[in-house]
């Protein structure tokens, strides 16, 4: 033993490793007492009251009754609604059936000495196909119009090219 430095003996190197642990404890103690002021604490007051609402609803507490019977109330009023609601889109589906959705239009010279493509073709139908198609023939000494019933993208009599263009384009224009 070095009896000139007495911090050299195994006695106080074993006090140094002591105060070091010692140390070293209290800073793990306090990162774990920033930790729970932090995340547990606040967690646990969540759980709390979580907890009572639960054991009030549960355990029929004050209000548990009334509480439960203003949901139903609520749940009551939203299926009413979406009654409403379905018969509202019920009703919409069934007119969009029936409405002028796809339109088809042919702008043409029906005769050799008229030009400017005065004449033309309307097809009006809805999502089916059914509808009409209007024709109209421009000439220099009068017009003539012509109405066809389509059904099914189809017309119900003879057509000309331009008229069945435009129910061609009335079936591919976009709803």
């Amino acid at each position: 033993m070095n009896y000139l430095n007495p911090r050299r003996g195994s006695l106080f190197m074993q006090i140094d490793t002591i105060y070091a642990s010692l140390a070293a404890l209290i800073a793990a103690l306090a990162a774990l007492v920033i930790y729970h002021l932090t995340v547990v604490a606040p967690a646990q007051r969540r759980m709390r009251s979580l907890l009572a609402v639960h054991d009030g609803l549960i355990g029929g507490g004050a209000g548990a009754s009334e509480r439960l019977a203003s949901i139903e109330a609520a749940l009551s009023a939203e299926q009413a609604g979406l009654k409403r609601v379905v018969g509202q889109v019920s009703e919409l589906e069934a007119l969009a059936r029936t409405d002028v959705s796809r339109v088809g239009f042919v702008r043409y010279d029906a005769f050799d000495d008229t030009g400017s493509e005065l004449s033309y073709a309307l097809a009006l139908l809805n999502r089916e196909g059914d509808g009409v198609v209007i024709s109209s023939i421009y000439s220099r000494t009068d017009t003539r119009t012509y109405g066809k019933a389509v059904q099914g993208y189809k017309p119900a009599v003879n057509a000309s090219d331009e008229e069945l263009r435009a129910i061609e384009r009335a079936r591919s224009s976009q709803t």
